[in-house]
């Protein structure tokens, strides 16, 4: 119940941070294809910085949780320790797939929008 409790959790404060993002992230599509790039190129651009943002969010995860759950085993359970490593590294990359689908997801339509109308409601 717990596990299941603060996965969702953490799901509700990416969307939530993402959302926050958007703003900045029509401010920076606009300067991109103002500048000369593709939408293709913004949409690769958002992918790998938002796959980073999940590979952080994801590996800070992990290097908190494993010395905890050390503790745990070690001094509630009096049991050695051994942490799979195969979940670990399916639940990084699972996060980190996971946070681009949102991100991507939610900048669907600033791509569609031309960068002069954009510039024109900012004033």
């Amino acid at each position: 119940f717990m596990a299941g409790f603060s996965i969702l959790t953490g799901l509700i404060v990416l969307v939530s941070s993402v959302l926050i993002s958007k703003y900045q992230r029509i401010q920076e599509s606009v300067l991109l294809r103002t500048l000369g790039a593709s939408k293709r190129q913004i949409l690769i651009i958002s992918g790998l910085e938002y796959f980073f943002l999940g590979a952080i969010a994801a590996l800070t995860g992990i290097i908190l949780s494993i010395p905890g759950s050390w503790a745990l085993a070690k001094y509630s359970f009096d049991t050695p320790f051994s942490p799979p490593l195969l979940p670990v590294f399916i639940l990084f990359f699972v996060v980190a797939l996971i946070t681009v689908f949102i991100g991507l997801f939610n900048s669907r339509g600033i791509l569609n929008r031309p960068p002069l109308e954009v510039l024109r409601s900012d004033t």
